[in-house]
This record gives structure tokens, sequence and C-alpha cells, in this order.
């Protein structure tokens, strides 16, 4: 009899499968033989026994054999393949959503012990072996009918254009289609993966604004309040409001720098591009705490008076976090895991704060220099994102970018009123490009509508566009090597341009966009 997995019953596998896989972790990390076995049929149960679809050959109430958490990884596998083999069938796209989750808690269980671990070793080992030969034997079918080769065409040229690699993830009328070119590493054979973790840069604010824009919907923050009010200790501009901050019309310095119309630069903290690209690498694991970045944006003069103009600045975020955990008395990650991640599954996003770590998989990131008269290329994939803090210091999926903004747009997260306060444009300056909160309002030549957000993290960028409704939607990933003059900015513009042209216009010409 055919087998129809509810939303519930997926979102349960996953939940249940990062149980399965933690258990087993602390098992082999405990050291405790005797503890082994049973954590792992406590594990087993865990991950099949709460959605009876995926059972197997799992007797209830009975304790596994095996003498090490290996062997009980050989148990569990069994339960774990089962559910990815189901949801390839019935929703591919859940399956590479289940599959991220579980390597998330192998990524996890590795980063939380305090020395490496032989038994989490081979765990991990195969269990990623098992997930890799599923989402391989699964792909052929999966891509059944969605041969897009103009789509395949664009990412070899984005390739070709400087990028090291770049994953792309489609979902319109024609279905979702997902691919990849180019590398995962610099100087390596193996693509990046389709569904790997990324550095997801001022993506971030996104994610931020629609975190404000829930507790203003709970009554907790007022949309036109000054900002001072729920942070009083700063010495806030008291004409400064909530919706300035995520609207950037704050006019407060920017503290990664500002740079003015009449070519004039004021520095703020060191940041990997122009003169202090050096300084930050050598300091990249540096941890900044956000009211330091924002003490020092106020230390400066203002851009403009509040409300007069538009200036984009990761100081407005930064207090946007300030605020969020000022009002809850929680963490920014605790808010950010109970209003958006878990209600939407996002269990490929990450709000690391000072965490220089990315999760498995991953396409890697490479940071160019000078030193000594000599070009130098090293590997800038763990780095502290502190010193960007809220303003874009997010990692996510491609899969769960699309998540997030399709549900976003599509009401899911925001009531209807404050969904369109956020996209509602404000001028910016920019050709065809307005700001809402949040968001970037994107006008086509043939006057279409886009909503969208991009972000670059050193290495690492993400493209988030879509459909006013969250109907149809982009999602790119990409690796590159980034240095201090941003050589891959112009590749990044054209990049935008032509999967937007693809995805939104058939091919057509559109105008350049702004990378942040």
């Amino acid at each position: 009899m055919p087998i129809t997995l509810s939303d519930q019953d997926k979102s349960t596998l996953r939940t249940a499968a990062y149980g399965a896989v933690s258990l087993m972790a602390a098992a082999g990390a405990a050291g405790k033989p005797r503890q082994i076995a049973a954590d792992g049929s406590i594990a087993l149960g865990s991950a099949t026994g709460l959605v009876g679809h995926v059972l197997a050959e799992y007797p209830k109430g009975k304790d596994l054999g095996g003498k090490s958490v290996a062997e009980i990884a050989d148990r569990v596998l069994p339960a774990l393949t089962a559910a990815m083999n189901l949801l390839q069938k019935e929703d591919p796209a859940e399956a590479d959503n289940f599959r991220s989750t579980v390597l998330v808690a192998v990524e996890t269980a590795r980063m939380h012990q305090d020395r490496p671990s032989p038994t989490t070793a081979e765990m991990a080992r195969k269990i990623t072996a098992a997930l890799d030969t599923t989402e391989r034997a699964a792909v052929p079918a999966a891509a059944a009918g969605q041969d897009r080769p103009e789509l395949r065409k664009a990412l070899e040229e984005i390739v070709d254009s400087g990028f090291v690699g770049v994953s792309l993830r489609v979902n319109d009328e024609r279905g979702e289609w997902v691919g990849s070119a180019g590398a995962a590493e610099l100087g390596g054979a193996a693509k990046p993966p389709t569904n790997g973790h990324v550095r997801i840069g001022s993506n971030t604010k996104t994610f931020t604004a629609t975190l404000v824009l829930h507790l203003v919907a709970e009554g907790r923050i007022g949309l036109d309040a000054p900002a001072a009010d729920y942070l009083p200790g700063f010495g806030l501009d008291e004409r400064i409001t909530v919706r300035m901050l995520l609207q950037h019309t704050s006019g407060v310095f920017n503290f990664t720098g500002e740079v003015y119309a009449d070519g004039t630069i004021v520095p703020g903290i060191p940041i990997p591009y122009g003169t202090t690209g050096k300084e930050w690498m050598d300091n990249r694991f540096r941890t900044y705490r956000p009211q330091e970045l924002v003490e020092l944006a106020l230390s400066k003069p203002a851009r403009f008076e509040p409300g007069t103009g538009w200036s984009y600045s990761n100081t407005n975020y930064v207090l946007a976090r300030l605020l969020i955990e000022k009002v809850t008395g929680r963490s920014y990650a605790e808010e950010m895991q109970r209003l958006i991640l878990g209600p939407l599954g996002l269990s490929g996003t990450v709000v690391p704060d000072a965490s220089p770590e990315i999760p498995e998989p991953h396409a890697h990131a490479s940071y160019r220099y000078e030193e000594d008269g000599e070009q130098k290329t090293i590997d800038i994939t763990r780095q502290n994102p502190s010193w960007i803090s809220t303003g874009g210091d997010m990692i996510s999926t491609t899969q769960d970018l699309h998540t997030f903004v399709s549900a976003l747009l599509g009401g899911r997260l925001l009531p209807a009123p404050l969904l369109a306060e956020m996209c509602t444009p404000h001028p910016t300056g920019i050709p065809n490009m307005d700001y809402g909160l949040g968001v970037f309002v994107v006008r086509t030549e043939d006057g279409g509508t886009l909503i969208s957000h991009n972000g670059a993290a050193v290495g690492h960028a993400a493209l988030m566009y879509s459909t006013p409704d969250g109907s149809k939607t982009l999602i790119a990933a990409l690796n590159c090597v980034d240095d201090a003059g941003l050589s891959i900015a112009t590749a990044f513009q054209n990049a935008q341009r032509r999967l937007v042209n693809q995805v939104f216009r058939g091919g057509q010409a559109d105008p350049a966009q702004p990378a942040d």
C-alpha cells in the first residue's frame, strides 16, 4: 500500500534522526560499553518508533547488541536509509533536508567533544557514506523530466567567470531543479554539494527583520516607536524608530566603515576589504560583541538626520538584535529558533554568534592576499563571524533559504499587514532597487517585481530571489577566492544578473543588481 507522509511526519523524522545520532555520539564519547547497547536501542527507537512507516526490522523494546558505537550505527543505518529512500520517492527536496539534518547532528557531535573520538569518527564515516550512497542512487529518478540545459549552462558560465563553485535551487511552475558546477574546494575535483552549508551574509538581515516584525505582531515592539525606548543605554537619537533600523533610514554610522559621495572614506573596524584586509585576516578569529560594534558606530558622526535619507548600515541590524534580546529576555539565537527555525524545520540554518565552525557538508571559501611581495591564498572557511554580527553572520542551505523565503512571502510567518509593510519599497537611489524592511524590492525592465536579499561573507555568497507571493524562487550558493580588492565583485554582479534572467525573464537582459 502506498505510504503518504504528512508534513508532521517529515518533521518528526528529521527531529528523531538528529536525536538518534546525538545519542549514539554521546554513548561513544562516554566510553561506557554497558550503556552503549541501551543508548543505541533508544536511538533506533527515536529514529523510527515515532513514525511507524519506517520501523523496518526493529522489534520494539529490544535492546541492540553490539560492543561499539560503530556496531550500533550498523543497526541504526537501515532505519535512516529507509527514511531517506521513502522521502526520495515522495519528496526529494525533503530527502535533501533530512540528509542535511543527519549531517548537522554528526558535525555537532564532533564539535562538542573535548578530544577526537575514534568511535564518533567511525560512526560519522558510516552514516555519511550510507546517506551519500542513498542520495546518489536517487538522483537520476529525482532529476527525471527536470533537465534544464539553460540553467546548467548559466552555472558553467558563472564558474568560467571566476567562481570556484556554485550550486543552484530553482522552484517554479516546472517543479524544483537543483544543480551545481565547479568545485567545492579550490584545486579540488568534487562539485559543490547541492544542499551544502554556506555563510549567507546579508541574507541574515531578512531573518532578523522577520523576527522583529513577529515581535511587533505579538505587541511587544512598536514599529514606529523610538528604538531608544527599548535600548536606553546607548544614547540613541530619540527620532530613530524601529522601522528606520529595518529600513536603513536611521542615518547611524556603519561600523564596517562609510564611503561618502565625494569619495571620503571613514573607517570602522578592520574588515576583509580595502586597506584593512590583511589585518582582518590575521585576526579572523577575534571575537567582537554586539555592544562593542554599536558603541563604535555611535562614537562616529551620523551619516544624515534620522528619516531624511537611505544608507545601508550593518549597525542597524546589530541594534535590531540587541532590541530583540532586550525585549524578550532571551538570546537572538533562542528567539530565532522559537519563531522561525523551529516552526519551519530549518535544521540546516545556524546562528553562529562567535563560533568559527560551519557544519558539513559545505564548499570551501578562500582568501588571497599579498605578503612580502608574494601572492598567497588560504582556506578561510573557518572564521569568527562576530565582526559582522547580525549584519551578516548566519549559515544556511539552499533548501532552507527556499523554505524560508517561500514561507515568509506566502504569509506563513507574518500577518498580512506586516508582510505588506515589509515589502513596501522605500527609495534607495539605486536604479531599479528599493528597500523595504529587511528586503530589496527589485523592479525588472518588463515591469515585474522581485523580493530579494543577497549576501557575501568572505569567500562565500548567497542569492535569494522570489516573486512577491513566494511561488517562484531562485536560491544560489557560491564559493570563490576573495581578496581585499573585491576582485570577484563584477563577476558576482554578473552571476546575479545571469541567473535572474534565466529564471524570471527567460534569458532577457536585466539591469545589474547590487551585491548587498
